[in-house]
């Protein structure tokens, strides 16, 4: 079986869209600092980096799921343009409501994605900037980083009326979470 680092998109791997906006087209697409560095130091560690994200933009209809598709596959490309390899990327398409298994917090992409990849969930890792990131990892049983960055988190009324588990690790970037789920991990083999 295998680790994997599942990584939420927005936010994490690219700057987040303003609130009700979308990244729709590849120009939109300003991947953060270190995302590449981050991903790399995770497959050298011998993690699966596997995207999950809610993508409504598609509900939304702002754009087709094959534009999606392309648009996943010219990242997937930058990244390994610069030694970082996305190993497989999973989206949501669906809206909120009716809800479905697929869309965070439900655990449906990680699953999807274990099934694919033979992955050892409590043995791997879900890395996102939202509540219902770190829910959907603990749902299926993996460690969990919150990336805080500079951004003030307010829960919603929605998230404040759900007890959501602390993540295992907090950070301020992408890169800083992957420094210290190795030292965690490095930690865990020497015991």
């Amino acid at each position: 079986m295998s680790r994997a680092a599942f990584l939420d998109r927005d936010g994490v791997i690219n700057r987040k869209a303003e609130e009700g906006q979308y990244i729709t087209r590849w120009e939109e697409l300003e991947i953060l600092p270190g995302a590449f560095e981050a991903t790399a130091r995770l497959n050298r560690a011998g993690f699966l980096v596997i995207v999950v994200s809610n993508q409504r933009c598609v509900a939304k209809q702002l754009l087709k799921a094959a534009e999606l598709d392309v648009l996943h596959e010219r990242m997937r490309d930058l990244f390994a343009e610069h030694g970082a390899d996305i190993n497989g990327v999973y989206y949501c398409p669906h809206e909120e409501n009716p809800p479905c298994h697929c869309r965070k917090p439900a655990p449906g992409m990680l699953l999807e994605a274990a099934r694919s990849w033979d992955i050892d969930l409590p043995h791997s890792w879900m890395i996102g900037d939202s509540e219902t990131d770190i829910e959907a990892g603990k749902r299926v049983g993996c460690r969990t980083a919150r990336l805080i960055g500079s951004a003030v988190v307010t829960p919603t009324k929605k998230q404040e009326n759900r007890k959501a588990a602390p993540p295992d690790i907090t950070a301020g970037s992408l890169l800083d979470a992957v420094g210290q789920i190795l030292d965690l991990e490095q930690l865990q083999i020497r015991k």
